[in-house]
């Protein structure tokens, strides 16, 4: 396999995947969101709530279509780019993205048509329940995928089997409760609530910073601020619960994000600020909070948190293991009835895929000789320094986005939605949580490499017989055109924010009746 094909695989795929989830998790907490607010328009039948939910409707459908476009398009690269990938995990990998489609994005995108024509046909409370099987479908979808997302990340559930030459599924049930997946779950749906809110405060800033739809602004940021609130300090307590899940099932993963290359001594300390480096294998300048990383990631004051160096000689024995399994492999492939073969194999089977590594050195692992199985096992330690950095960029938005909805939620309690230097910080903070998220699923992919999924397959291998023109020409063709889809989406939201929540052409029906009234009613306090 040709490493510069891998390469650029797996960049066309990182461009593909970071680019979706720019529409992702605005969907997913705009969906909830238009629950709340349709609720509150059923429980008060005040027109303005009507307006409200419309409007923020408008502008997910138009956030919907381009995620299931660029959606669409990353699952065909599973076939295109990475077939060997495919072949080797795919009755594992491929069952929950059957069902997200036929479960989740069936629902939804059935319900989507009838939320947003169906206003003037169907009842109040119908059309509320229509709404929320939307929300529903949209986080449904986000399951099963975190759920094949999980999976490559803590492969439960499943084992080699050396007749078909592929993993198959052992405990369907050990994939769907796999405790990463949830903790991925739970971790990246309220992102998306993040992300929605500060979505909504941004631009319900951008309006009464403008003195219009005043009424509608403040109604719309008060929601936005309570939910807000709710959802960055959801983010903050589940990403504890996602360090937690990484101390037993991706050590590396925790010692890199930590830059820890040497076990400490429990409980260990927590690096707020340090300098990684790849090459000397340290870490200086460190300042740590003492004990804090111990407690969170262990919930013990005498649990270990391994180094790196100590899991690289776990890989060293592993790939040397691996070795045996791949030798007991190839005996029964030679003879499917050798039972010593199977003995073996079944003795050596979960490092099959640490000898497989090998396979980047050398082309039978059994002629590796010592270095090139130390050098292999360094490779399991993913980039450090990157690692380090982007969860602390992360983990720092995310403290922020706690203080500003909490300033919002007050400041909205007060009746104080005016404060413009507030309103000029909530503008200019909108970018901040996708950047957290795009962070986050850079800390979630490259803390798993070098494997495809994690001790099972490495991605070097996982890659189709492309050559590097095809993936140049691709790459170059998706970046147009998505980039031609990001000015039409942008476009497309400016000009429905530009043209505001009471012009008379809507998708979603006949216009509500007295714009002008429901622009002038008072300001909100509970509803």
């Amino acid at each position: 396999m040709d490493l510069a094909v891998v390469d650029l695989s797996r960049l066309q795929f990182a461009l593909t995947a970071l680019y979706h989830f720019l529409f992702v998790p605005l969907t997913l907490g705009l969906s909830f969101m238009l629950v709340i607010m349709e609720s509150i328009y059923v429980m008060t039948r005040r027109p303005i709530w009507r307006t409200i939910t419309r409007f923020w409707g408008l502008l997910f459908g138009i956030n919907f279509a381009l995620g299931v476009a660029t959606g669409i398009t990353m699952e065909f690269q599973f076939g295109m780019n990475w077939s060997y990938y495919s072949h080797y995990v795919g009755d594992i990998f491929g069952a929950p993205l059957a069902i997200e489609g036929l479960m989740a994005f069936f629902l939804e995108a059935t319900f989507v048509g009838l939320m947003f024509f169906g206003w003037d046909k169907l009842k109040p409370v119908t059309h509320l329940f229509v709404t929320f099987l939307v929300a529903l479908g949209t986080n449904l979808s986000a399951l099963w995928i975190l759920i094949a997302n999980g999976w490559m990340q803590n492969p439960v559930g499943s084992a080699f089997n050396p007749e078909t030459m592929r993993m198959e599924v052992t405990d369907f049930m050990a994939v769907l409760f796999n405790p990463v997946a949830q903790a991925k779950f739970v971790h990246t749906v309220s992102a998306g609530y993040v992300i929605a809110a500060a979505f909504v405060l941004a631009v319900s800033a951008f309006y009464l910073l403008r003195r219009r739809h005043v009424g509608f602004a403040k109604r719309s940021m008060t929601v936005a601020a309570a939910f807000g609130l709710a959802a960055s300090l959801s983010v903050v307590v589940l990403g504890d619960e996602s360090g937690y899940a990484l101390t037993d099932n991706q050590k590396m993963k925790l010692a890199a994000i930590e830059g820890m290359w040497h076990t400490h001594e429990a409980p260990a300390g927590l690096s707020i600020v340090g300098m990684p480096n790849m090459a000397t294998r340290e870490t200086r300048y460190e300042i740590q909070i003492p004990w804090a990383l111990g407690i969170i990631a262990t919930r013990s004051l005498d649990g270990t948190v391994d180094g790196i160096f100590e899991l690289v000689a776990v890989a060293e024995d592993r790939i040397e293991r691996g070795v045996l399994a791949y030798d007991a492999l190839e005996r029964i492939k030679a003879d499917t009835t050798d039972v010593q073969a199977r003995a073996d194999f079944e003795i050596h089977r979960n490092d099959l895929g640490y000898g497989l590594m090998l396979r980047r050195y050398v082309e039978d692992p059994r002629d590796a000789t010592p270095e090139q199985i130390m050098i292999t096992a360094w490779d399991t330690v993913p980039n450090v320094p990157l690692m380090f950095w982007t969860f602390r960029i992360m983990a720092g938005i995310g403290f922020l986005m706690i203080a500003l909805f909490a300033t919002a939620f007050i400041l909205c309690t007060l009746r104080r939605h005016e404060t413009r230097w507030f309103l000029w910080v909530a503008l200019l903070a909108m970018p901040l949580p996708w950047i957290a998220a795009e962070l986050g699923w850079i800390v979630a992919e490259v803390g798993r490499q070098p494997w495809a999924v994690e001790g099972v397959l490495p991605t070097f291998l996982g890659a189709s017989s492309l050559t590097v023109p095809q993936l140049w020409t691709t790459i170059i063709g998706f970046t147009l055109f998505y980039g031609a889809l990001a000015v039409v989406e942008v476009g497309l939201i400016l000009h429905t924010i530009k043209k505001g929540p009471f012009h008379e052409h809507s998708l979603f029906g006949d216009p509500d009746p007295q714009p002008a009234e429901a622009a002038r009613e008072p300001a909100p306090t509970v509803a």
